[in-house]
């Protein structure tokens, strides 16, 4: 199958020891963060009032403003809902509890933001957790702030910032799995999505595309 994009390969000396290899299963996985001190480069935060003095800069922003969609069908395009529902089901199981980010800013904030959780794939080696969640300015510095420091590559995408890493897990020499994370922000809005083993090509764009539909790609 398909992956995202990958970083260098790095071994499990990135991790904090064997006991989160076991934990990685327990629930699909959880990736250390790394450090690095570089401080975001694309800025994707909520307007000001200011920059949305005109009426039709507000129209604009209204246009695209994300409304919390109701379920997790209505996030994605048909042809990736049909996709994972073939690969990596169930949607939603309730033993999948790994969280859709390892970054502690973005724990924190999906804990007191609104927020739509999205699962495939049992509790396993195998699957994916996303979150879509409305922010407001000070998280969303925050937690991009976090991806970059961590380690996370970023570039524009569809007038926000896409963040992505991703970690081959070793244990005594041998591939244990592969676990990474791509984050988009953009305005008030936050798509997180933590992976393991199930990385399926252009997931976090086909979200983007379809809650914001004026902002896919054309031709």
């Amino acid at each position: 199958m398909a992956t995202t994009d990958r970083r260098a390969v790095r071994t499990a000396s990135a991790f904090a020891g064997v006991a989160l290899v076991v934990a990685a299963l327990a629930a699909c996985a959880t990736p250390p963060e790394a450090s690095v001190s570089t401080p975001p480069t694309t800025s994707s935060h909520p307007p000001s009032s200011a920059a949305l003095s005109s009426p039709a800069a507000l129209a604009e922003h209204e246009a695209t403003a994300l409304v919390l969609p109701a379920a997790c069908e209505d996030i994605y395009s048909d042809a990736m809902f049909a996709h994972l529902t073939a690969t990596a089901p169930p949607l939603n199981d309730p033993g999948h509890t790994t969280p859709s980010t390892e970054l502690a800013a973005g724990r924190e904030v999906l804990d007191v933001a609104p927020s739509l959780r999205c699962t495939w794939g049992g509790p396993s080696e195998y699957g994916l957790s996303t979150n879509v969640t409305i922010v407001d300015a000070a998280q969303s510095t925050s937690v991009e702030r976090a991806a970059v420091e961590s380690g996370m590559t970023c570039k524009p995408h569809a007038e926000g910032t896409i963040c992505r890493t991703w970690e081959d897990l070793f244990v005594d020499g041998e591939l244990y799995a592969t676990v990474g994370e791509t984050h988009y922000f953009r305005d008030d809005s936050w798509v997180a999505t933590h992976w393991t083993n199930f990385a399926p090509e252009g997931y976090t764009e086909d979200i983007v595309a379809t809650l914001w539909p004026s902002l896919a790609p054309t031709g």
